[in-house]
């Protein structure tokens, strides 16, 4: 029997902007983590350690950057595997909040345990980086579960839009502090720079697992009437197998995921690999690398709420159209670059954009999901699933190419086929209406 003791309020400002919260908490990660610090540190520790770009693991010599690539796939890997198992559960008994807090745990201490990384031990600095993915994507599935629970389909856009863009300006308000405490090592006691990032990395988990708190704290959900035990694994299944047989039967759904996919090969491959393009393949020394990131989270901040706008007078297609035809360009341009001031340039293009299609491809998601679901975490999951294989998919690729070639502008190159294809599939696909979201 299933027991409901707790019935959220939607639309509610205080549970919605606790909601939104929670991307300040876990964009700190995204950003200096994933983006900017990391990458950075990474490459300058293990050339310094190893004497060159090529690192030795498990007797192979192989590219640091290749394989920092491949370890990050395989922790996307990983998470699509994690979160059919739990998401089922997670419906079944309002165990969403539960997930969340213990992915964001696991996320917040791998940040914390890169300070021990030194170079020597590479093992440690490729695992504990795909281990926080782990915690970072599993966050997120149930983090963006919520978003139908909260708030009415009419207010999507603008809440996920929201979400985005206080993300992007607290992890960058972080950053900023991060890399004035990495200018003055000196006057905070470190020995030097790296001394001074690896702190940073601590600094993000905490901040991670911190801010965190202000979502745990007011976020409510349908609670069912059972313990997790073994047999409930089984029952997770088939409450995922009972949305999948729902969503095979919806064309729009399927045909959204699919376009999903597609330009999330491009979307996240460009954001975890941004950095060290723009330091192997144009030179661009670590301050101006950083100085593009802090641009592209501005005008990410921008994006998300220009185009949540959009979509509010144009609709959910206009806008994603819009923006891939916008993507499509800046692979094809990126080909080409070969200073720091075209760079910056394309970086631009990527801020104003990157914000836009990840804020808009959640609440139209959000949107064809049944209104009054309570499988919200297992619609979710197939939604997390499709990105995080493109993921996978993006970065093997991008990986194997720069190992095949040496350069990564014929991966770049790649990228725009996949956004092309997207926006044939969005052109093509009837997407939000009023009378489809009833």
């Amino acid at each position: 029997m299933r027991i409901v003791d707790l019935i959220p309020e939607k639309n509610n400002r205080k549970i919605i902007n606790a909601w939104c919260s929670y991307d300040i908490a876990n964009s700190a990660y995204s950003l200096s983590i994933s983006t900017v610090l990391y990458p950075i540190y990474y490459q300058a520790i293990t050339k310094q350690t190893w004497g060159s770009d090529l690192v030795s693991f498990m007797g192979i010599s192989i590219k640091n950057t290749v394989l920092y690539d491949y370890f990050i796939a395989f922790g996307y890997f990983l998470i699509i595997f994690l979160t059919p198992l739990l998401s089922g559960i997670a419906d079944m008994g309002g165990y969403r909040k539960r997930f969340m807090h213990f992915f964001t745990l696991i996320g917040s201490l791998s940040c914390i345990g890169l300070y021990w990384f030194n170079g020597n031990n590479i093992i440690f600095g490729v695992v504990l980086p795909a281990v926080a993915v782990v915690g970072f994507a599993g966050s997120l599935v149930y983090y963006n579960s919520f978003l139908p629970i909260i708030a009415t389909p009419d207010r999507h856009d603008k809440i996920s839009a929201r979400g985005f863009s206080w993300g992007y300006g607290g992890s960058m308000l972080l950053l900023i502090f991060n890399l004035y405490c990495i200018e003055n090592y000196q006057k905070f006691g470190f020995s030097g720079k790296l001394d001074a990032i690896k702190f940073a990395f601590v600094e993000v988990g905490i901040w991670w697992f911190a801010i965190a708190q202000i979502a745990f704290w007011h976020l409510k959900e349908y609670k069912g009437g059972f313990t997790i035990k073994s047999h409930v694994f089984t029952k997770g299944f088939q409450e995922i197998i009972k949305v999948f047989s729902i969503i095979k039967k919806d064309t729009t759904m399927l045909m959204f995921l699919l376009s999903f996919f597609l330009f999330s090969i491009g979307v996240q491959t460009i954001i975890l690999v941004a950095t060290l393009f723009g330091s192997k393949e144009l030179g661009i020394e670590g301050s101006k690398l950083i100085v593009t990131i802090l641009l592209i989270q501005i005008l990410a901040l921008i994006g998300a709420t220009f185009f949540g706008w959009v979509s509010t007078k144009k609709g959910n297609k206009f806008s994603l159209i819009a923006m891939l035809v916008i993507w499509s360009v800046v692979c094809f341009i990126a080909y080409f670059i070969h200073n720091d001031i075209q760079f910056f340039i394309l970086a631009s293009l990527v801020g104003l954009v990157m914000g836009g299609i990840q804020s808009q491809a959640r609440s139209t998601y959000s949107k064809l999901i049944p209104e009054n679901s309570k499988d919200t975490a297992s619609y979710f999951t197939f939604y997390d699933i499709t990105e995080k294989a493109a993921i996978v998919l993006g970065m093997l690729c991008f990986g194997f190419i720069e190992q095949v070639t040496g350069s990564m502008r014929l991966s770049a190159l790649l990228l725009s086929v996949f956004f092309l294809a997207s926006l044939v599939i969005v052109v093509r696909t009837k997407l939000i209406t009023k009378e489809y979201v009833k």
